[in-house]
């Protein structure tokens, strides 16, 4: 079936006189069978990107197209979908800078140009696929090549040192023999300034979020860009741990990501899981001691955590949350059958809307050990869903601060907030029952509490 899009466009450039073509991941991954969710890339031939994109944007009933004059580039929105409009062009860079001089130039030069070979494939309006660099070949060898030489694709934009890896974990592509050592020669490029901080986190992003987040972490390991971007993992390398554990800190980090991902299925993916799988034990190596131990890790970690995504630009609730994750994980690992109710509503109530993200690390973190007593974990679910489900509910009292102010004449202060959490305890615990008239009577009888 062909692309919706398609037979508009084709209609609007036979009106204008106009050759184009649909480009790069769009044609990629229809020719590998792949959905495709990001943008329609279409090339078109001498310089008329812009008076196509107004005149699709016309028989599309869409806004006008946003207009980039000094590219040669236009974007039109139509529906919830984005379709750019390129004008064939090649590019050339000043030592040291990241701004391109642009000129137009055939559809030849323009693919050559581009990331990698697989994304200069062709495509008209009707379906056939055109292919000038050969790169189908690379598309059933499952290979990432770039149209020249890689030092010059990847000089021209270190981005795309990052994007080789997240490719190759999206698709579970090989890397050409040059790549990796030519990524190893450039490293130093793909670093704030010369990238923006948002657009390695944007990568970074879709390397965990991609198939094989395991494989990507290590080519961005063996490039020399994990050392660069995310040192709090690099750090955990050749960190020695025993017990149930059968690696060090790193190589059970890749597992816990790994199991991480195998555990999601379907089309949602879990950033903040990921990211929670990533992060988890980075504490270990600031808390390690001689007898193997890694006392008060999950709090190291938590802070290494909220300052490595902090200074990745993540949003404040994303980094908030994987914080949370990380100073939590232990809690369900830990898990032994001999808690009380009273622990186990404790961990729901500190894990709150993460609850069910914990399990799900916790999971991951004991699928990447050797624990003799893994299926724990479906127990304490058990557990947690029965204590959930209580009604009435233990994890809320129903009095506030003003009843224990008017109760025991108190003015606001800390004094209040610790006889409320003081009560919260005891009906946690089941001592008292969740009842507001008996905690207001246990109040009055029990002023030392």
């Amino acid at each position: 079936m062909t692309d919706p899009a398609f037979p508009l466009l084709r209609r609007a450039a036979e009106e204008l006189g106009v050759r184009a073509w649909v480009v790069g991941g769009y044609v990629r991954d229809a020719l590998l069978g792949r959905d495709h969710h990001d943008e329609l890339d279409v090339l078109v031939e001498d310089g008329r990107a812009l008076e196509l994109a107004e005149r699709f944007a016309a028989l599309a009933g869409a806004r006008r197209p946003a207009l980039f004059p000094r590219f040669g580039t236009a974007q039109v929105t139509w529906g919830d979908r984005a379709v750019e409009f390129v004008s064939a062009r090649a590019e050339s860079y000043a030592p040291g800078s990241r701004k391109p001089f642009v000129r137009p130039a055939s559809v030849q030069e323009d693919l050559l140009r581009r990331d990698f070979t697989v994304n200069a494939i062709l495509m008209d309006f009707d379906g056939r696929v055109h292919d000038p660099l050969g790169a189908r070949a690379d598309l059933a060898r499952r290979l990432l090549r770039t149209p020249r030489p890689a030092e010059v694709t990847f000089s021209d934009d270190p981005l795309r040192m990052l994007r080789a890896v997240r490719f190759a974990g999206q698709l579970g592509f090989d890397l050409a023999p040059d790549l990796l050592p030519t990524i190893r020669r450039l490293r130093d490029r793909a670093r704030p300034p010369v990238l923006s901080v948002e657009r390695i986190a944007d990568e970074l992003r879709k390397m965990l979020l991609s198939d094989q987040p395991r494989r990507a972490l290590e080519l961005l390991d063996e490039g020399g860009l994990l050392e660069l971007l995310l040192p709090e993992v690099f750090a955990c390398h050749g960190v020695v741990q025993g017990g149930y554990h059968v690696a060090d800190v790193y190589g059970h980090t890749l597992l816990t990501v790994e199991a991480a991902a195998a555990a999601e299925t379907g089309p949602r993916r879990d950033i903040v899981l990921r990211l929670a799988a990533l992060f988890h034990d980075v504490g270990k190596p600031a808390t390690a001691t001689p007898d193997g131990a890694f006392h008060g890790h999950q709090d190291v970690g938590a802070e290494l955590t909220h300052a490595a995504l902090t200074r990745l630009r993540f949003s404040g609730g994303d980094v908030d949350r994987v914080s949370r994750l990380v100073r939590l994980h232990l809690r369900p690992v830990f898990y032994e059958s001999s808690w009380g109710d009273g622990a186990v509503r404790r961990l729901a109530r500190d894990a709150a809307d993460l609850l069910w993200t914990l399990l799900a690390l916790a999971r991951a973190d004991v699928a990447a050990s050797a624990y003799p007593d893994g299926d724990k974990l479906d127990e304490l679910e058990a557990r947690l869903r029965a204590v959930l489900e209580e009604t009435p509910t233990r994890m809320r009292i129903p009095i506030t601060g003003r009843d224990v102010m008017l109760v025991r004449g108190l003015s606001p202060g800390p004094e209040v907030g610790r006889i409320k959490a003081a009560l919260e305890e005891l009906v946690l615990d089941g001592t008292l029952p969740p009842d507001r008239e008996v905690l207001l009577a246990y109040l009055r009888r029990h002023q030392a509490l």
